[in-house]
């Protein structure tokens, strides 16, 4: 494998860790825990799992030397700092005993019950330290909830001696960590289940987790990206961008990128669905803007925008929900029709109020909603070319308003999507340092017998070595949520807080943005240099922990 110039020289750092994880560790337990919601139901669905204390590392005296062999698995999309996850991983494991083994299933969770994988050695992790992306074992979208999958993914880890399966994921994928440590727990098979908490979108996070891995660099990769776009913008003045951003359910890395460059216009999907707007009145805000700076001679501007907009206008989500249980029970009724015949089966089957919603969309939206999902039953959203439906829109809009006199200006629009372009970026060093960390975390939980933990990492707008590491149970984050027609037991994502510091910083300063040109142009991640350039948190991180 040829590497670049970047890569020698990053494949150098060594990333810090917290110092209770720099020596011996002891665990210091907590108080028993309960879910966030529907603790009956947690409870029965995982009751050897359920209740567990929370764990907080702090110095040990005493080296623990356990024999333990470990296998990881990379799951769902990727995001920036997975590898640094598997090296903390390793490093830990073979510091505990050198005889220790690291083994790695190829292509995600897949791998597990198809029996392929890797053992990760010294000279192999070496490639892929502090890189991005997932290619050392790959990641795979396979769900792990059935018990035949369970059953042959032991037979692997019987063959292995494998003490622990660690699973580095989003909310999904530590949802079936839960149930695959519950199912193991309860065969007595000794066979413990560790998650790490992985995902760009930033909702993966509450109480104990701070904030998810990828989500630091992904926001600023995105951002250098906005800032070239608003500064090309504010040199030809000519064009409004329309940039959708990856967020399925959340709309975190719209805000972070928003409070990184400033831009005109932010949409944020849970105000949106807060304040029960319809599409039109999104359109018509915009357009607002678009007028007001055409009449200050400023033809040109940049509008962020979620990629899960679509499903928080409160209209649309409930069509889309509506549609997700017609899909579950009558999918494959309709799902081989030609187009007009599944419209007219589907309009035929919604009630009323949302039949009347899924006629007034374009033909395209529409039957992207009516039919594609995701492993996990999700619209699958990044197919929506949102971006062009406002601007199409907004331009609609600014024609009727020309006509009746109230706008005079110039209106044309560049489209952008920014999402795989960030997922894979080189860790920046605060990545680097908190997925080492977690990976380091990993492994202590698996050394003192803990399943059904996800590892953690706090206090991370300090410096690296008071930040705090240790793990939560993950039913303490869980409830019960309908997905594909039934209810079940997932891990509650975290949305944007309108009353939360990072929402009110950015509501108390967009009406100037859309009114001025007051761009911030970040540039791109450094690695080396003032500390206050290379090693800052995100602005949200920072206004949280305030």
């Amino acid at each position: 494998m040829e590497i670049s110039a970047l890569q020698k020289a990053r494949a150098a750092y060594q990333p810090k860790l917290p110092k209770a994880l720099q020596g011996a560790v002891k665990v210091a337990e907590g108080a028993p825990t309960k879910s966030v919601d529907n603790q009956e139901e947690i409870k029965k669905l995982f009751p050897n799992t359920y209740g567990m204390p929370l764990i907080e590392f702090i110095p040990g005296e005493e080296a623990n030397n356990k024999k333990i062999n470990i296998g990881v698995i990379l799951s769902g999309g990727q995001a920036p700092g997975g590898h640094n996850v598997i090296s903390g991983l390793f490093d830990a494991v073979k510091k505990l005993n050198s005889e220790n083994r690291l083994y790695g299933f190829l292509m995600g969770p897949g791998g597990l019950v198809d029996h392929n994988y890797i053992e990760i050695t010294a000279d192999f992790i070496d490639q892929y330290r502090n890189t991005g992306g997932f290619d050392m074992i790959g990641s795979g979208r396979t769900k792990l909830e059935k018990e035949d999958q369970f059953e042959k993914g032991l037979q692997i880890i019987r063959e292995l001696n494998i003490s622990a399966i660690v699973i580095i994921g989003g909310d999904d994928s530590n949802t079936n960590a839960c149930v695959l440590a519950e199912y193991y727990a309860a065969k007595k098979y000794g066979v413990q289940v560790i998650g790490c908490p992985k995902t760009i979108d930033g909702d993966l996070k509450n109480d104990q987790i701070e904030t998810s891995f990828g989500f630091d660099t992904a926001t600023k990769t995105y951002s250098e990206l906005i800032g070239n776009i608003e500064r090309d913008c504010n040199s030809a003045r000519k064009y409004w961008h329309f940039v959708k951003l990856m967020g399925r359910s959340a709309s975190h890395i719209a805000l972070e990128c928003a409070l990184q460059t400033q831009p005109n216009i932010c949409l944020i999907s849970e105000e949106i669905e807060a304040k029960d707007m319809t599409l039109n009145e999104v359109v018509e805000n915009i357009a607002e803007a678009v007028a007001y700076r055409a009449a200050q001679g400023n033809n040109f501007g940049v509008v962020l925008i979620p990629e899960g907009l679509i499903e928080f206008i409160p209209a649309i989500g409930r069509l889309i929900q509506e549609l997700n249980d017609l899909l579950a029970a009558h999918g494959t009724d309709y799902k081989d029709l030609d187009k007009e015949a599944q419209r007219k089966y589907i309009l035929a089957h919604l009630s009323k109020e949302n039949a009347a919603t899924f006629e007034t969309l374009p033909e395209g939206v529409a039957r992207q909603l009516s039919l594609d999902r995701d492993p996990h039953g999700n619209v699958q959203v990044s197919l929506i070319e949102t971006e062009k439906l406002l601007s199409e829109m907004v331009a609609a809009k600014l024609e009727q308003w020309a006509k009746e006199g109230k706008f005079k200006g110039n209106f044309a629009a560049q489209h952008h999507f920014f999402g795989y372009e960030g997922r894979c970026a080189a860790p920046s060093n605060f990545d680097a340092d908190y997925c080492y960390a977690l990976g380091t975390s990993a492994a202590q939980l698996v050394a003192n017998g803990k399943t059904g933990y996800m590892a953690i990492v706090k206090n991370t707008t300090a410096k690296t070595d008071e930040w705090r590491a240790g793990g939560v149970p993950i039913t303490m984050m869980m409830n019960m949520e309908r997905r594909n027609g039934e209810m079940k037991p997932v891990i509650r994502k975290a949305l944007v807080e309108l009353d939360g510091k990072p929402f009110k910083s950015f509501a108390a300063k967009r009406d100037g943005w859309a009114k001025n040109t007051e761009y911030i142009y970040p540039g791109p991640i450094q690695y080396w240099g003032p500390t206050e350039v290379c090693d800052q948190p995100t602005k949200t991180l920072i206004l949280e922990q305030e």
